[in-house]
């Protein structure tokens, strides 16, 4: 089969790999579409992301759907020809995160695209059945791969514990920001408000579920949160930008007795906050890592929803041009959002 390797820093080659083999709790699924992620873009650039170091030819790609070509004999509730789409975390089932449920915890787990594992930038990929979902027939391929960074956000607003009502504020509209706030929604927020830099990304957010958008270079965000709360402010803040600022600006809208849920990955491991908001304000500060018993729930909401995520994405390439699909991304941010690969076109 052809897949797109990383072999050495901003070099992708398309090669000729073997068909995976499956063993007996595995399906082998012919894969239809990968999103791109920003972790896919970081390995490209820079060949790690903290101890998660590429030392060898690595394959892209862990937001993947596709159809079920073959089964495992021990294999069931899955057949052939099913649409599905595909969590990536294959974990222990032993220790003690994944006993208590909080199974993204799991030292031991073996995640797509994380190295030394292969991803799904390939035209086969066998996967763990208890990892495969299908989805209904009215749902896109597309949307179907768009479920993995989707449980990022449903992930989210489990930790900051949204209830029916509450205002929520998504601190930056890039993929996983957008995702956030349409799953706050589709949950039950009654105001929803979006806040970016970028012009064309809080278009897009309209499309998500937000109710008011902040454009931070134009105006206030202490200011427009007032306005648009009545001076109380924000239940749930969760910053998804990876920024110092964004944090900050999180907890500074933050209600008293509210929650803030730290998503966004800085690129400093230490970043300043205001502890003395914290206390007085006596806010949850929460961070997320992936998910957990996501992929049911939000199949089904995606199935019932009028919000179409799809419209995050900008940009679709075939497998052969994965390399070009990266440099895109990272050329031109302001007009990127979600990039689709697809190794069947």
């Amino acid at each position: 089969m052809k897949a797109a390797v990383l072999t050495d820093l901003k070099t992708i080659d398309i090669q000729d790999i073997d068909l995976p083999a499956i063993n007996d709790d595995e399906v082998l699924i012919q894969i239809r579409a990968v999103g791109l992620c920003g972790s896919d873009v970081h390995y490209y650039e820079h060949g790690k992301i903290g101890n998660f170091i590429v030392d060898k030819p690595l394959v892209l790609g862990h937001e993947a759907s596709g159809d079920i070509v073959q089964v495992g004999n021990n294999v069931t509730g899955l057949k052939e020809g099913q649409r599905v789409s595909i969590e990536p975390g294959a974990t222990c089932g032993t220790c003690r995160y994944c006993k208590e449920g909080r199974y993204n915890l799991c030292p031991h787990v073996e995640f797509l695209a994380t190295p030394p594992y292969d991803g799904a930038f390939c035209e086969f990929i066998s996967m763990r059945a208890d990892l495969v979902f299908p989805i209904p027939d009215t749902m896109s391929y597309e949307t179907a791969a768009l479920i993995e960074p989707f449980s990022v956000g449903v992930h989210a607003i489990h930790r900051g514990r949204l209830q029916k009502g509450e205002t929520v504020i998504i601190m930056g509209m890039g993929p996983i920001g957008l995702v956030t706030a349409a799953a706050a929604k589709m949950n039950g927020a009654k105001t929803v408000i979006g806040v970016d830099l970028e012009e064309s990304r809080l278009e897009v957010a309209k499309d998500m579920g937000t109710d008011y958008t902040i454009n931070l270079r134009q105006e206030d965000l202490q200011e427009k949160v007032k306005e648009y709360t009545s001076g109380a402010g924000v239940d749930l803040a969760i910053e998804t930008a990876g920024n110092a600022k964004a944090v900050q600006g999180a907890i500074a809208v933050a209600r008293a007795g509210g929650r803030v849920v730290i998503v966004g990955m800085s690129p400093q491991d230490e970043v300043p906050m205001s502890t003395s908001a914290i206390i007085d304000k006596e806010l949850d500060v929460m961070g997320v890592f992936r998910y957990h018993h996501t992929y049911a729930p939000a199949i089904e909401m995606l199935s019932k929803t009028d919000i179409q995520i799809e419209k995050m994405i900008t940009n679709y390439f075939p497998l052969s041009q994965t390399a070009d699909a990266i440099e895109q991304s990272i050329q031109d941010k302001a007009n990127t959002l979600k990039i689709i690969i697809q190794p069947d076109q």
